[in-house]
C-alpha cells in the first residue's frame, strides 16, 4: 500500500512514523515533509506546497497512491479533499463544507446547537462595538473566540472586561470578519478525537494538551506544548458519554445536512465534576496529542484509515491499544508564541532516542547536513511507560539531551495526571 502525507509538522511525522512501521506500507510520501520525516524509512519528502492540489493529484497518480491523509486544516478548508475525490483518489480528511466545523466558529456554534450537544453559551458578533458591550453586560473571565483559523492562537480567555474588550478589537484589525463571544467553563480540558466515515465513530484515546506557554498554565496560549494520555480525567464511561451525547449526534447531524464527513473529528471538551460541555471542534488529527496517542495504538493506522475513507468503518474490529502512558513535551524556539529565531543548529536527537523515547520533528529542516530549526514549535519528545510517573521521568531524561539555541520546554508536562 502507498500513502501521501500532507503536512510538515510534528503531527504528519507521527502519521508517517507510524504508517512506515507497517509492513503493508511499501511508501509514504511526505508533502513536503520536514526533518525528521526525511529520515524515515520508506519515506520520501516531496517539495511540493500543500495548497498545489494539482500537483499533489499528478504525484498520487505518478505512484499509484491508494490513499491521501490531510494532515493540517488549512488545505482541508480550501477543499483539497474534493479536488482529490474528483479525481478518484481516496482521501481521509473531510470535504470543504465538513471542514467548515474548525474554519467557523459560528458555524460550528451553530451545527452544536442543532445536534444538541452540551456546550458553552455564547453569541456571534460582527460588531465591535455591539460585541464590547455585550462583554460590559457579562462580565469577566469571558472567552473571545476568533471566527476564522488562527493556527490554534485565535481563542482569548479574558480574565477582565478590559482584556476581552481589547481582544475584541485586536481581533477585528487583523481581519477577522466575526467573532464568537462565550462564557468562561470552569474544569479540566480533555481533546477526545474520533475517527469517523461519516456514519460509524470511533474515539482514540483521551488526551490533555498544555495550552499556555508557562508552568501552572500561565501565559499566552499557543498551538499546545505538550501533552498525555489517556487521560485520567476522561475514564470509560466518562468516553462512552462522550461518544453517545456528542461525537455521535454530531456525526448524524452533518450527514442530515448533506455532509460527507470521513476523517477526525476532533473535540475538545470540558470536564467538571463528571459533566461535560464542548468548546470547540476541529477537523483533523490534533497537533501534539497525535505524537501521545499514536506511540500507543496497536491496530495498523493505515487499515482504519482506508476503511474510513472507503465508508466501512462498522465492519472495522474494535481498535487495539498498549496498556501503557504516553507523555509528549514540545521544545520550542525562545520567543515562541511570539516572534523567534528560525536555523538554529539542533544536537543531540540521537541520544534522546536512546533513552527510549520518539523525537517528533515540528519545525525542523535539513540545511547542508545539519539539522535547524524552522518554526516556533521545533520538536515533540514522546515517551511511554507503564505508569505516568515512568513515562515522564523517561521523557524528560531524553528532552535534556537535546540542544539548540534558545530552547523552551514547560516542566510540568503531565502534573495533572499524577494528582489522578
Amino acid at each position: 500500500m502507498k500513502v501521501l502525507v500532507v503536512g510538515n509538522g510534528g503531527r504528519e511525522h507521527a502519521i508517517a512514523w507510524k504508517l512506515v512501521q507497517s509492513p503493508q506500507v511499501s511508501l509514504c510520501l511526505c508533502v513536503p515533509g520536514n526533518g525528521g520525516t526525511a529520515n524515515l524509512a520508506k519515506c520520501e519528502n516531496i517539495s511540493l506546497s500543500v495548497e498545489d492540489f494539482a500537483g499533489i493529484s499528478e504525484l498520487c497518480k505518478d505512484n499509484q497512491v491508494d490513499l491521501v491523509i490531510a494532515g493540517p486544516e488549512v488545505p482541508l478548508s480550501l477543499g483539497i479533499t474534493n479536488y482529490l475525490q474528483a479525481e478518484n483518489i481516496k482521501v481521509f480528511g473531510p470535504d470543504q463544507v465538513g471542514a467548515q466545523i474548525e474554519a467557523s466558529k459560528s458555524w460550528a456554534k451553530a451545527l452544536m446547537d442543532e445536534a444538541g450537544v452540551p456546550t458553552a453559551l455564547g453569541e456571534t458578533f460582527t460588531d465591535a462595538k455591539l460585541a464590547q458591550e455585550y462583554i460590559a453586560q457579562q462580565g469577566a473571565p469571558i472567552v473571545v473566540k476568533a471566527d476564522g483559523l488562527a493556527a490554534g492562537k485565535g481563542v482569548i480567555v479574558a480574565s477582565t472586561v478590559e482584556e476581552a474588550q481589547n481582544a475584541i478589537a485586536e481581533l477585528f484589525e487583523l481581519g477577522f470578519e466575526k467573532l464568537v463571544v462565550e462564557e468562561f467553563l470552569v474544569g479540566e480540558e480533555v481533546s477526545v478525537l474520533a475517527l469517523t466515515d461519516g456514519i460509524t465513530v470511533r474515539p482514540l484515546l483521551p488526551a490533555q494538551d498544555h495550552k499556555r506557554i508557562g508552568e501552572g498554565d500561565t501565559g499566552n496560549n499557543t498551538g499546545g506544548m505538550g501533552v498525555y494520555a489517556p487521560a485520567p480525567i476522561a475514564p470509560t464511561e466518562l468516553m462512552e458519554k462522550i461518544t453517545q451525547e456528542v461525537l455521535q449526534p454530531t456525526v448524524e447531524t452533518l450527514r442530515k445536512r448533506g455532509i460527507d464527513y470521513r476523517g477526525v473529528l476532533y473535540a475538545g471538551l470540558m470536564v467538571n465534576e463528571g459533566k461535560i460541555k464542548i468548546l470547540e471542534y476541529n477537523c483533523r488529527f490534533g497537533d501534539p496529542e497525535t505524537q501521545a496517542i499514536l506511540p500507543l495504538l496497536e491496530t495498523p493506522l493505515e487499515e482504519v484509515l482506508l476503511a474510513c475513507a472507503e465508508q466501512r468503518l462498522s465492519e472495522f474490529p474494535p481498535l487495539q491499544w498498549k496498556v501503557a502512558s504516553s507523555v509528549c513535551v514540545v521544545l520550542a524556539s525562545a520567543g515562541y508564541p511570539g516572534a523567534y529565531e528560525k536555523e538554529k543548529v539542533i544536537t543531540g536527537i540521537h541520544q534522546a532516542e536512546q533513552q527510549p523515547a520518539v523525537v517528533f520533528h515540528a519545525g525542523t529542516k535539513m540545511q547542508s547536513g545539519q539539522l535547524l530549526t524552522d518554526g516556533g514549535r521545533v520538536l515533540g519528545v514522546t515517551a511511554t511507560g507503564g505508569t505516568f510517573t515512568d513515562a515522564i521521568a523517561q521523557v524528560y531524561q531524553a528532552v535534556e539531551k537535546i540542544d539548540f539555541e534558545g530552547k523552551y520546554y514547560r516542566r510540568d508536562i503531565g502534573h495533572r495526571a499524577l494528582k489522578h
